[in-house]
């Protein structure tokens, strides 16, 4: 068995617990970054090490003749924006190095997948007891309001990790019920980054710099350290590219935001026209593979997009759900206009109608909801329930909304342990692939051979602390890289512009020397 580990394992590669392969060389951009990490980590200590002895040269000291304390001429000095800096790129390199240990350099083993229904269904079970027990009252009583939202990402994402370290994907109705999990997180982005453009009006560059950055910080790391393509952490793309459609269709001219609205109600039909042009555009691109590719097939959104050497992935993963950031758009549209008209009531322990309204709607969204669920039980092909998941998924989505914000007291109350998690549910999402499973998802990592479960344990431990951290991390990187002063910012965007395009070109520089 040793013998043909040592001649096999080369050329297969397996994902699961075995000897004799070797490591994959390091590439030239995996190298400069281990650099720059390392020569964070000593900038930082340096600086640290110069206030430290600046604070104890400044440190009251006792006066030998009255015996009273001094009061020190120079104050602690304030933490300053480079140190800061190099704080957090110290804290990310380390976190990194764990990054590659775990899923690049073969220390610590693999092993496969097994789906049993108890290896999801008990999970489950356990973490919405867990939920349920931290209940909490929210502060506002709204429709998806900021505490209810986080809650709903919270338990979703827990699903989802449950649903890829089992292996549950090979049971199909497991499956279409995680699809709809996923389409719900992008009608959050529909409804979310609507509600914000249409209330606040804030088209400016720093709203979009600032998404930009915290969505894709950790995946562009993660591209650099683990020599992985963009395209790889599919959902990141996903989300972005949603994002700036979002964008582009409401910042164009006639810009209508709810301030203009208000004195004219022909902008709510001009607003109507735009996610009507949106729908026909995002209906021709569903339909004509060969002009979706040849928009992303274009240098340099091809460096991004392409897997594998096409974008067919991507054309895939987007057109699976094509109309559900769309359906999040006009939900939020329809809501705030309800709400502006003083239609619904969102006061604490109020339905949301009046009872008898309410009433029928609780009803049809608990039929059109175990409808939808006994529908995707039923699923024989996967190929056939993908086409029509598009189109469906959203009937479960604003089910479950009406279920969970109709009824006043349902509404005033959130679980804050969900809540907790979906603050942090990108970085979770983004760190499984490489610190909880392993082999770019295929595996499970083993910290702790032969003992399974105390495994799990620990490498869930270490990967929840690891996304907080790195969620840290992103927001203090987002007040330093992206300032509100324009000027301020705009040297920014210049040194970004400079960064990927050395990244292009090392990146270049290493496609040819592979060929």
């Amino acid at each position: 068995m040793i013998l043909m580990n040592v001649y096999c394992n080369k050329i297969m590669k397996p994902i699961d617990g075995s000897c004799c392969q070797p490591q994959p060389p390091l590439t030239l951009i995996q190298k400069l970054a281990f650099c720059f990490f390392t020569l964070s980590i000593i900038g930082y200590l340096i600086i640290n090490l110069i206030h430290r002895n600046n604070f104890r040269k400044s440190k009251s000291c006792t006066d030998l003749e009255s015996g009273e304390e001094k009061k020190p001429a120079i104050s602690t000095p304030n933490v300053s924006t480079l140190e800061m800096l190099l704080h957090s790129f110290c804290k990310l390199g380390l976190i990194m190095t764990y990054f590659y240990l775990c899923d690049r350099a073969n220390l610590f083993m693999k092993e496969n997948k097994f789906y049993t229904h108890s290896s999801f269904f008990i999970p489950i079970v356990y973490i919405l007891v867990l939920g349920v027990f931290y209940t909490e009252n929210t502060k506002e009583t709204k429709v998806l309001n900021r505490e209810q939202t986080d809650e709903w990402k919270g338990w979703m994402q827990l699903v989802i990790l449950i649903y890829h370290i089992s292996g549950a994907s090979t049971f199909l109705p497991v499956y279409m019920h995680i699809r709809v999990l996923v389409a719900a997180y992008l009608f959050q982005t529909g409804y979310g980054h609507f509600s914000y453009f249409w209330l606040k009006g804030d088209f400016g560059v720093h709203r979009v710099c600032q998404v930009l950055f915290r969505l894709n910080f950790l995946v562009v790391v993660l591209c650099i350290v683990m020599d992985r393509p963009y395209q790889f952490y599919y959902f990141v793309p996903l989300v972005t590219v949603w994002f700036m459609i979002i964008y582009a269709t409401l910042a164009i001219w006639p810009q209508i935001v709810q301030k203009k609205a208000n004195g004219n109600c022909l902008w709510h039909f001009g607003l109507l026209l735009k996610l009507i042009c949106l729908l026909t555009c995002i209906y021709f691109l569903s339909y004509s593979q060969g002009a979706f590719e040849k928009i992303f097939s274009f240098w340099p959104l091809s460096k991004c997009f392409e897997l594998n050497g096409n974008v067919y992935e991507w054309w895939f993963r987007w057109k699976l759900d094509r109309y559900v950031v769309f359906h999040g758009m006009l939900f939020a549209f329809i809501y705030l206009a309800l709400q502006k008209r003083q239609m619904i009531s969102e006061g604490k322990g109020d339905p949301l109608f009046s009872n008898r309204v309410s009433n029928v709607l609780l009803f049809i969204s608990i039929v059109s909801f175990l409808t939808y669920s006994i529908w995707a039980s039923s699923c024989k092909n996967k190929t056939e329930c993908n086409e029509l998941h598009p189109s469906v998924s959203v009937v479960q989505i604003l089910a479950f909304i009406l279920i969970r914000n109709i009824p006043g007291y349902v509404r005033s109350v959130y679980s804050s342990f969900f809540a907790w998690f979906g603050k942090i549910s990108l970085e979770l999402f983004i760190c499984q692939y490489h610190i909880w499973l392993a082999a770019d998802t295929k595996g499970i990592l083993v910290l702790i051979p032969g003992y399974p479960m105390f495994n799990v344990l620990v490498s869930t431990f270490i990967f929840v602390c690891v996304a907080h951290e790195i969620s840290q991390i992103t927001n203090d990187l987002a007040q330093i890289v992206v300032p509100k002063d324009n000027s301020t910012l705009l040297k920014r965007l210049l040194c970004v512009a400079g960064f990927f395009s050395g990244l292009l070109f090392f990146s270049a520089m290493q496609d040819q020397s592979r060929h």
